[in-house]
């Protein structure tokens, strides 16, 4: 029963000889009068147990390697087939359920095609057109060692019986001869002799004839089946002559086979696109996946998210445990993949769509449960990937990476290309280091390091040579103690002249500085002061290259969240402490920020959006008064020379 899914495997055989065809079990979408969809599985593949196949399903929901089935009822029995029951849960969308179990079951199978034949004593892979081919020879050949057989059987006898009529035209005389030889040697001699033209064959035969044969009767019957044989042999000789009547007699004994033995086909062969993708069916929309600090993920329409003015108070953007807060906000499609990189330097693949929706407020699930990173670990940065089938894409941008004591490393997109289960190594750590971002660059970027004191580097992506997967990388910048670290990196297109340094403290103070206020040095020095580090302040956490038709979005340890327009973070000087962006409350600190593309009408951007909280009437913007002036660079240093020797 099922079907055959596709024509590749199909055509691969047919042509080559080889190939595999992926077999299907048979089923279709009921929808019950309360609303909830049903799937009705009707045949499974050949050689698939339909309760194995139930248990199997039951174990992965359990599991939770496939979401939205309610429950599972086998109802299959002898007289009505096989019918299986998968009831949905009402969110759940029955194709992406489908594509699931065809995915992890075996609901969907492969069997593999390999014609190999022995021909004239060898073996061959044959295509259909050579089975073919090697088939009709093969019945030629039969057909022709039979039709001789026939004809030497049929002339044996034919030379029997006409020695038999011989006898009985001279009855009287072969008695008599027989009557008076002295021993059946000496019988059969005198009858070849006696001139009747039998020879020893027909005289054996003679001598062994019963005497019932002798009468009148029985010699019609000799005559009447040498008659025939007369003609049967004829026929032989002419089919042995025409190769064209013994193709139709190939024709003809397959016709009978084929009444006699063949059948409707059973398994159906469907001519579809085996290239469906789960992600083909998932609707195309930007969402907010946010991380907390012990690993919880989700994912939220990027629409619950509305903005606010800067200084407001924000709302709950996710509910965590206690001493848990939101770590990793980014926005992405529900058509990509995510590679995410751990702080011991591995990275693990994972489609947008499959992870969870959830309630803005809503906790998450343990990313555990999804990708399998050990407990020791944990997700420090997230690069958004569009298509790792584009293999121009892949092979023509980069993947570069930082750690916390200022290492450097970049490698090929194209080697994070394969996805494993188990993850890869992006980056090797040493001891006492951790990885602490990735980003995406098209091989033309300038990069730039912001430590926690406060100072920043900028250099270009060319100073940083590609390596491989497992090197260890060269030096970015200068981290004085052990006090201080990297905490971010941006990489901007050199010619994007749109773009400003947008910088936030942990105590919710932010600005925005032209690039171009950062002068390019090589890698490996210590940079220049890129904000005032103030116990007002608080030390830098957050680094982010902008642009006007973008929001930014500020997490908080709390869980709180605030969305507001970049324009309404002023532009300032490279060494100026920046203005309130986010009132926090007592002992709260800023914990993430990210960037977002406007989805509301610009002219809405001073407005509240429906639902949005009171913002308190106190206007925060009295922190820029306190603005520092103070445009001294007597912390930027010279960078490190160009010779400085990558770490291996």
């Amino acid at each position: 029963g099922g079907m055959i899914y596709g024509m590749e495997g199909v055509k691969a055989a047919m042509h080559f000889g080889r190939g595999r065809v992926v077999l299907r079990g048979k089923l279709h979408v009921d929808t019950k009068p309360s609303g909830r969809e049903t799937i009705i599985i009707t045949e499974v593949p050949y050689q698939v147990s339909r309760d194995s196949l139930c248990d199997r399903i039951g174990q992965l929901v359990n599991e939770k390697a496939i979401e939205g089935i309610a429950h599972i009822n086998n109802e299959s029995n002898n007289k009505e087939g096989t019918r299986v029951v998968i009831d949905l849960k009402r969110d759940a969308i029955a194709n992406v359920v489908i594509n699931q179990l065809y995915k992890y079951t075996e609901l969907q199978t492969s069997f593999g095609i390999n014609n190999v034949a022995l021909v004239k004593g060898r073996p061959r892979t044959l295509n259909v057109k050579d089975m073919i081919s090697e088939f009709v020879e093969f019945r030629h050949e039969v057909v022709v060692r039979r039709t001789q057989f026939e004809l030497r059987e049929a002339e044996k006898k034919a030379h029997i019986l006409q020695g038999y009529l011989i006898a009985l035209d001279h009855l009287d005389e072969v008695i008599a001869l027989i009557r008076n030889s002295s021993t059946p040697e000496k019988a059969k001699e005198n009858l070849v002799n006696a001139g009747w033209g039998l020879d020893e064959i027909q005289a054996k035969a003679i001598l062994e004839l019963r005497l019932q044969r002798l009468t009148g009767m029985e010699r019609e019957k000799i005559k009447e089946e040498f008659d025939e044989l007369m003609k049967l042999i004829t026929y032989l000789k002419e089919l042995l002559g025409d190769e064209g009547m013994r193709y139709d007699i190939i024709k003809k004994e397959l016709n009978e086979v084929k009444e006699k033995f063949g059948d409707a086909r059973k398994t159906e062969i469907t001519y579809l696109d085996d290239e469906v993708r789960i992600k083909d069916l998932i609707k195309e929309e930007d969402v907010v996946i946010t991380i907390s600090h012990h690993g919880y993920i989700k994912r939220t329409s990027a629409t619950e998210y509305r903005q606010q003015r800067r200084g407001g108070r924000g709302a709950i953007g996710g509910k965590t445990r206690e001493e848990d807060y939101i770590e990793h906000l980014f926005v992405a499609s529900t058509h990509h993949t995510m590679l995410f990189f751990t702080e011991k330097g591995r990275c693990y693949w994972l489609n947008i769509y499959e992870i969870p929706e959830g309630e803005k407020s809503g906790k998450g699930r343990a990313i555990q449960n999804l990708i399998q990173i050990p407990q020791d670990d944990k997700v420090r940065a997230v690069i958004d990937v569009k298509d790792f089938e584009d293999k121009d894409f892949v092979n023509s941008h980069n993947i570069v990476l930082c750690t916390k004591k200022g290492i450097i490393k970049k490698t090929l997109l194209e080697d994070f290309s394969r996805p494993r289960q188990t993850g890869v190594i992006a980056i090797t750590i040493n001891p006492g280091d951790e990885l602490l971002e990735a980003r995406l660059t098209d091989g033309n970027c300038e990069i730039m390091l912001a430590v926690k004191s406060g100072r920043a580097i900028r250099f270009p992506e060319n100073k940083v040579r590609p390596t491989g997967r497992g090197a260890i990388g060269v030096a970015g910048i200068e981290v004085e103690d052990d006090k201080d670290e990297v905490i971010g990196m941006i990489c901007v297109n050199a010619e994007d002249k749109s773009r400003t340094v947008l910088v936030v403290s942990e105590k919710g103070f932010g600005k925005r500085t032209e690039i171009e206020e950062y002068r390019i040095t090589n890698r490996g020095g210590k940079g220049v002061k890129t904000i005032s580090v103030t116990e007002r302040s608080g030390s830098l956490v957050g680094i982010l290259d902008v642009t006007a038709k973008e929001d930014l979005m500020i997490t908080c340890k709390s869980g709180v969240t605030i969305r507001m327009g970049v324009t309404t973070i002023s532009s300032q000087g490279r060494a100026t402490q920046g203005v309130k962006l986010i009132r926090l409350d007592g002992g709260d600190e800023i914990a993430a920020i990210t960037k977002l593309d406007i989805i509301v009408d610009p002219e809405e951007r001073e407005l509240n959006l429906p639902g949005e909280i009171d913002i308190p009437g106190e206007v925060a913007d009295e922190a820029a008064g306190e603005i520092s002036n103070n445009n001294n660079d007597d912390e930027a240093t010279d960078a490190a020379p160009e010779s400085s020797e990558e770490k291996q």
